[in-house]
């Protein structure tokens, strides 16, 4: 058990998860029948597409599963990738709290004249997400956070079919958010200017030493099931 815990001492982190989560729902709840506007005229230029529906769910376990393989297997980039994402996501609940965002126009499902399992994907987050907390669109932060990491991964850097996948997946989700009408092209816009703000901050130099510190010893690797078959790949 003693074992267990020096293992998984850094979980603590994501304590933070319980935090985000109250603080999200409250100010959804706050901000759902008062909020500014967000659309530019770029927003009508895009069609709505439902399919598009489906990198957007996919974003759902794509963050909790890059966070976990980092979790298990280097703990140095594990902090570096929370500190990017958690950092940011707070940025993003600060600006939602202090300047509730939303947008008005997203389509009426009915009126389009056809119906497939990528309508009802949507209608599904249409009717938990009242299309509030948009700018900037964490959505879009978060993949672009992930994209980072993997790039950035001593280990996973080498593998071109990865980070050509990761990048590809990122993209499209990004892409989702304004295809299914969830966000305006500005919050796409603020996400990548905070994207950048946050990689200067998580992957400057200055932090190396720090972060070197935080690595697994790799016998504590081997002793995870996933780190001893990650390492037998290598």
């Amino acid at each position: 058990m003693k074992e267990f815990f020096k293992k998984c001492s850094h979980a603590w982190i994501l304590s933070y998860f319980l935090i985000y989560l109250i603080w999200f729902f409250i100010i959804g709840k706050m901000s759902a029948e008062s909020f500014h506007a967000v659309e530019v005229s770029l927003d009508s230029l895009i069609p709505f597409n439902e399919w598009f529906i489906i990198p957007y769910f996919i974003w759902f376990p794509y963050i909790p599963l890059t966070i976990a393989y980092f979790f298990l297997t280097s703990r140095e980039e594990y902090y570096r990738t929370c500190m990017f994402l958690f950092i940011g996501m707070t940025i993003c609940l600060i600006a939602y709290t202090v300047y509730p965002t939303g947008i008005y126009f997203r389509p009426n499902l009915d009126s389009l004249g056809r119906n497939n399992f990528a309508i009802e994907m949507t209608r599904f987050i249409y009717s938990i997400d009242p299309g509030t907390n948009a700018c900037p669109s964490i959505h879009c932060f978060n993949s672009i956070g992930v994209a980072i990491a993997v790039l950035k991964s001593k280990k996973l850097n080498k593998k071109k079919w990865l980070t050509t996948g990761v990048v590809l997946l990122s993209t499209s989700i990004c892409m989702s958010t304004v295809f299914v009408k969830q966000h305006s092209i500005i919050d796409f816009f603020f996400a990548v200017a905070l994207a950048i703000l946050m990689y200067c901050i998580a992957y400057v130099p200055k932090y190396d030493k720090l972060f070197a510190k935080t690595r697994l010893k790799p016998e504590l690797i081997e002793s995870f099931p996933i780190g001893s078959l990650v390492k037998s790949k290598e």
